[in-house]
């Protein structure tokens, strides 16, 4: 919306540097990071007085779950906060095309159900919140309207069918089918919503994650954005994706915000609220800079505790058929219970995690020009 003011730079000169995505980066993770500190405080004082706590310890966290007696009325919905935080400061700082409206599209359309299913947890008690279904109903129409749009508007319409991976200088697919292109988006926002559900297991641990990727999607959306830098690079120049940089930052802000009060110990949990938006917001955001595998890097923290997981039900799924009884690869999954079964405290956990998702974001970003 500030962006418009560059255009009366002959009345103020100083007006023309909001016409840099750069400048407006910078305003919008700041003004992300203000709406945080202020509004912060205020929901976590509110969650309390309606009691927005579990109220209850999940019994599939066995004799672990003993340790967070101490967190069972630590409210949640916390995402509201990074949500509040992130929205405004995009819209006040971005300029409005159709990658920064189908990003924020996204983002809103899959808090509600994740607003929902804290609601359900927290209000009425229900330890398995809204049915799978409705979840699958909402992130399936958030897709379908998302990549709509994206086929329709004539700035994004031949860009979005192009499937570019890691290392090559060309797309691999230069005209995807729609229906090819669905499954894929799909299969980005649904697996990434539930891989920071699971990561969000630990105060800090899955917004820390998400600051260093969002800080890498910044620079990629800037990449792909700029003619210049794309050319150099050999990647995808998609006209319009710089404006993403903006959302990337607001993400940044809020989330350092957001991050001041969930660090150990947790005032605020993130809660679905937050972890299936942002899943979804940086899954069809990689998509639209055309960088989805590379996301699979950058995000390794989340591809690991989804993982994690996935082979600790399968291998106890195929034990259990093939000799009558489970065994587990893991002491516990996602993988960061595992480790504090093993002893560690917490706070190590998260910290070594963050170190690996630093590693994973610069392992990601070498993928720009190694081509």
């Amino acid at each position: 919306m500030l962006s418009y003011l560059s255009e009366f730079d002959h009345v103020f000169g100083p007006l023309r540097l909001l016409h840099y995505i750069t400048v407006r980066s910078v305003g919008a993770a700041i003004t992300a990071l203000f709406i945080g500190f202020v509004i912060g405080p205020i929901f976590i004082r509110r969650f309390r007085e309606l009691k927005f706590g579990h109220g209850y310890i999940d019994e599939r966290t066995g004799e672990l779950g003993a340790t967070y007696f101490d967190k069972k009325h630590t409210p949640t919905m916390g995402g509201l906060i990074i949500f509040v935080s992130v929205f405004f400061s995009a819209v006040l700082w971005a300029e409005p095309n159709v990658w920064t409206v189908v990003a924020l599209f996204v983002y809103t359309a899959l808090t509600v159900p994740g607003w929902r299913d804290d609601y359900l947890k927290v209000v009425h008690k229900n330890k398995d919140g809204i049915k799978s279904w409705e979840k699958i109903a909402w992130q399936t129409g958030a897709t379908v309207i998302a990549l709509g749009l994206l086929l329709w508007h004539p700035q994004s319409a031949a860009k979005i069918r192009e499937l570019w991976v890691p290392f090559l200088k060309t797309a691999v697919i230069p005209h995807m089918h729609w229906s090819l292109l669905l499954g894929l988006i799909y299969l980005w926002i649904v697996g990434f919503s539930n891989a920071i559900n699971l990561t969000d297991g630990l105060d800090g641990l899955a917004v820390g994650c998400t600051i260093t990727v969002a800080l890498v999607f910044g620079i990629m959306a800037y990449a792909a954005g700029n003619s210049i830098m794309a050319q150099y690079l050999l990647i995808s120049y998609v006209p319009g994706t710089g404006e993403l940089t903006v959302v990337c930052a607001s993400l940044i802000g809020a989330c350092m915000a957001f991050l001041w009060y969930n660090s150990h110990p947790a005032e605020v949990f993130m809660g679905d609220t937050g972890s299936l938006a942002l899943g979804g917001l940086i899954g069809v955001m990689a998509f639209m800079i055309h960088q989805p595998l590379t996301l699979v890097i950058v995000g390794g923290v989340f591809v690991m505790e989804a993982l994690s997981v996935i082979f600790q039900v399968g291998w106890f799924k195929y034990t259990r058929h093939r000799t009558g009884t489970g065994r587990r690869l893991f002491l516990m999954a996602p993988i960061h219970h595992h480790f504090q079964k093993k002893g560690w405290p917490e706070t190590k956990v998260v910290l070594r995690f963050w170190v690996l998702s630093l590693g994973f974001a610069l392992a990601g970003l070498a993928t720009l020009k190694l081509r």
